[in-house]
């Protein structure tokens, strides 16, 4: 990213929490986490450190309701804000009294079969029956993986911070972090500004990506060929 005393580009990093999400949780941690956060960070200059671009931090007025139509409804907005260009957004959530950290690598499109906080449940599945080629996901994959690498950011993490309790995970919990989290690849991944990769046995390959067109797949190397076809590879 260059020498230490050349200009670095500012990152802008949009950093959503949630509200309350049950009874006898009345302040949810990940929406004061995201409030207190500082609104930059300088780049760093230690010679020991990471070489790091300056980050501007952008904080939501408000924690995000644990709606799914808020959800929905909400994180186009955050993206395409004409006013504000985010170069990355970290969508903080909390998951019961756990003692780690997870950084979360895939999020899910289906299995939401638990009711948000104003007592309604998802129903996507019949959503997507009725609405068919109209549906807001039609054609999207079960699971959509980050292009970041997170297996690096744990690294850095860890060696940043060897006390800190941190895990990688491939499960939200399909309830609102997976949402808010699927949301969002989905929505980068319709605009064409997220590559679809895969994960699983296979078998589903074709299934999903010939339905998508052929420059939303994933451009990675090596290809993997299924009746006489090339796809992306897995994703690790």
């Amino acid at each position: 990213m260059g020498s230490l005393d050349s200009p670095q580009k500012e990152l802008t990093v949009l950093v959503t929490g949630f509200g309350p999400f049950k009874k006898g949780c009345p302040v949810n941690p990940s929406g004061e986490i995201a409030a207190s956060l500082p609104d930059y960070l300088p780049a760093a200059q230690d010679k020991d450190s990471l070489n790091l671009p300056p980050v501007r931090i952008v904080k939501l007025p408000e924690p995000v309701h644990v709606s799914y139509n808020d959800i929905r409804n909400l994180v186009p907005t955050l993206w395409d804000d004409p006013e504000r260009k985010v170069d990355y957004m970290i969508h903080l959530g909390m998951a019961g009294p756990q003692l780690v950290y997870s950084l979360e690598r895939r999020a899910h499109r289906d299995g939401y079969d638990k009711a948000d906080v104003d007592g309604k449940f998802l129903g996507d599945e019949e959503r997507h029956r009725k609405e068919r080629e109209d549906w807001i996901w039609h054609g999207l994959p079960e699971e959509l993986l980050t292009d970041l690498d997170i297996e690096d950011v744990y690294r850095i993490c860890v060696e940043q911070g060897p006390d800190l309790y941190l895990q990688i995970s491939d499960d939200p919990g399909h309830y609102a972090c997976d949402f808010i989290y699927f949301s969002s690849l989905a929505h980068l991944s319709k605009q064409k500004r997220h590559k679809i990769s895969w994960f699983g046995c296979g078998a589903h390959i074709p299934s999903v990506f010939d339905k998508l067109a052929a420059d939303e797949w994933c451009t990675c190397e090596p290809k993997v060929e299924v009746n006489g076809t090339k796809y992306p590879p897995k994703a690790k």
